[in-house]
């Protein structure tokens, strides 16, 4: 297969999963990506929901990943990933500030022996600042970005998705930066630094909230299942207890929402005419759709809303997911073999028509590429003997 990064080689540092999420989607896309674990292997392996020993995460994001586990603690394990990091395009981190220089592994270290490197770094707060030495963890972060002030309801505490969202945000901006340098890069300019911070990743989907705040004095605050200043979209509560979310706030699909719900005076009456007029009447019009709902089924609410081409969707759960056609033709789940059992793993997208990605053996056992990887460097067997006895190179089981 045609794979768009192929021929690009990646060398990951990063644990967790900013960065190996990263490094998840190169590999998705066809970059050999090398997988530099620390003794004992990336924590995510033991995170969560495991099986046969290994977390089922684990098969997800590890995907496509050749792994070697180094110690990066010894002079001989940075040296290792020195030789690695010779031969490599991009190289993809997620320390905290200022250890990978303490190590000698840092871009300008590198950049004598491979000036086309590119090289990615994520951390919680960047690589400058005062704040840069700070531990960064998602949550942290998605907090102090401004993204959690918005989530769940006026009064109450906020909320966050039960996702790691901050380190995903951020590692697809990792992934956007890396595919604009290698594009600079492709021009003669060299390699460069991408300096990702996942409080500016999340900072980055606050739309309007700063200009709002610097041109009209106002603080965006939680709004639970609605979106202020946009009426009507919201979530309701139908008949048998499922949720069906509604987004009517266009003005010529509000008159068809009214139509649909058997207001059709509602639908030619100029004070609902426009988003703002509309504002005015959210109560009003929330109660309105609130009631109606609560009269219909879910299947039956949304053929009558789809039959006048209004938005609407249900709550989906996985369960909800995988079973569903559309799901399943679109090819959003993969399956891959664990031990001889099957196992279905998410799709990566955006789907590419000509060059698209494909998952080609899920995430594999701690240091099992260890011996094809350093004999690219050109060890013979007795010196990776050697690196295995010291505790350098991890023994693939």
């Amino acid at each position: 297969m045609n794979k768009p990064l192929k021929g690009l080689r990646v060398i990951e540092l990063g644990q967790l999963l900013a960065g190996p999420f990263a490094g998840c989607m190169l590999g998705y896309f066809g970059a050999e990506v090398i997988k530099v674990e620390p003794p004992g292997g990336d924590p995510i392996r033991n995170w969560r929901e495991v099986k046969d020993g290994t977390s089922l995460w684990w098969r997800s994001l590890g995907r496509n990943k050749k792994c070697i586990s180094l110690d990066l603690k010894t002079p001989e394990g940075r040296d290792l990933v020195k030789q690695l990091l010779k031969t490599a395009d991009i190289v993809v981190e997620n320390f905290r500030p200022g250890v990978l220089e303490g190590w000698g592994l840092d871009p300008e270290s590198l950049r004598a022996d491979n000036p086309d490197l590119i090289y990615a770094r994520i951390s919680g707060y960047g690589q400058t600042g005062p704040y840069a030495e700070k531990a960064g963890f998602a949550s942290a972060c998605e907090a102090i970005s401004g993204f959690r002030y918005v989530n769940g309801y006026p009064g109450q505490a906020p909320v966050r998705p039960n996702l790691s969202l901050g380190d995903t945000i951020s590692g697809l901006h990792a992934v956007l930066g890396i595919l604009m340098a290698l594009r600079s890069r492709d021009r003669g300019d060299g390699g460069q630094v991408i300096d990702v911070a996942l409080y500016e990743s999340m900072f980055n989907l606050l739309e309007a909230v700063v200009p709002e705040y610097d041109g009209a004095d106002q603080i965006r605050e939680p709004s639970g299942t609605t979106v202020t200043g946009i009426v009507p979209t919201n979530t309701y509560r139908c008949a048998d207890d499922k949720y069906l979310v509604i987004g009517g706030n266009g003005d010529s699909i509000f008159a068809r929402l009214m139509t649909a719900v058997g207001r059709g005076d509602m639908a030619t009456d100029s004070k609902y005419a426009s988003n703002a007029q509309r504002v005015v009447h959210e109560a009003e019009i929330d109660q309105l759709l609130s009631n109606w709902c609560a009269n219909q089924s879910l299947a039956a609410a949304m053929e009558i809303l789809e039959a006048h081409r209004v938005p609407c969707g249900p709550v989906y759960s996985v369960a909800d997911m995988m079973a569903d056609k559309h799901f399943q033709q679109r090819g959003l789940f993969e399956q891959v073999e664990i031990n001889g059992q099957p196992l279905k793993i998410p799709a990566i997208m955006p789907k590419l028509a000509d060059t698209p990605g494909a998952t080609d053996w899920p995430g594999p056992e701690i240091a099992s590429h260890t011996d094809e990887i350093l004999q690219g460097l050109g060890l013979d067997a007795d010196q990776i003997a050697e690196l295995k006895s010291a505790g350098v190179v991890t023994d693939s089981d």
